[in-house]
């Protein structure tokens, strides 16, 4: 009696530690494989047949389609450089180049995944009407109010996310070091 409860209860807490562990993993958007730049958080294998489970599963809770691995890959960023977390109602700046790539889109989204509402209608930027100088830098305000150059309003909403697609570009597939590839510095400027 005893071995077949101590058994039992081995097998419950079994399954409540990997049930648990996997619900972690799929709600945090954990995955393996994953490239990091700066503040920025890329799964290049996410588009390819090389995808790992979890990461499998946050897709299919998600809905979200991913960039197939010869179209692109996807960067993702909740926090700055320095490891403080997004919030709309601070100024941060996303400066310097980006790594080579026939077109990229940024796009501010809220930690859902939906488009953040704000008065202009502006929910990000692509490479071809973004503002640069005369080096090819450019500078983006992410903030609650109006700034000069580029600006992408935030609404004033508490947390987001912002996710950067680089499309027909070698970063992600050849790419594994911060040095080949440079992504844009992110940090926070100030709050109100």
């Amino acid at each position: 009696m005893r071995l077949l409860f101590g058994s039992c209860f081995a097998l419950i807490l079994a399954a409540a530690i990997g049930l648990g562990a996997t619900w972690l993993t799929i709600t945090r958007g954990v995955a393996f494989g994953s490239l990091t730049i700066g503040g920025w958080t890329a799964w290049p294998k996410s588009g390819s047949v090389d995808i790992d489970p979890y990461a499998r599963a946050i897709i299919a809770r998600t809905g979200e389609l991913p960039l197939g691995t010869g179209d692109g890959v996807a960067f993702y960023a909740r926090t700055d450089d320095a490891g403080n977390n997004f919030d709309g109602r601070c100024t941060f700046t996303i400066s310097g180049t980006t790594p080579a790539a026939r077109y990229w889109t940024l796009t501010l989204y809220d930690p859902e995944g939906r488009l953040v509402a704000n008065t202009i209608d502006r929910h990000g930027f692509t490479s071809a009407e973004i503002v640069r100088d005369i080096e090819g830098r450019f500078t983006i305000s992410v903030a609650p109010r109006a700034r000069p150059g580029n600006w992408l309003p935030t609404g004033g909403i508490e947390r987001y996310v912002l996710v950067w697609r680089f499309y027909d570009s070698p970063i992600g597939v050849a790419t594994r070091t911060a040095k080949e590839a440079p992504m844009p510095a992110i940090t926070r400027k100030a709050c109100t």
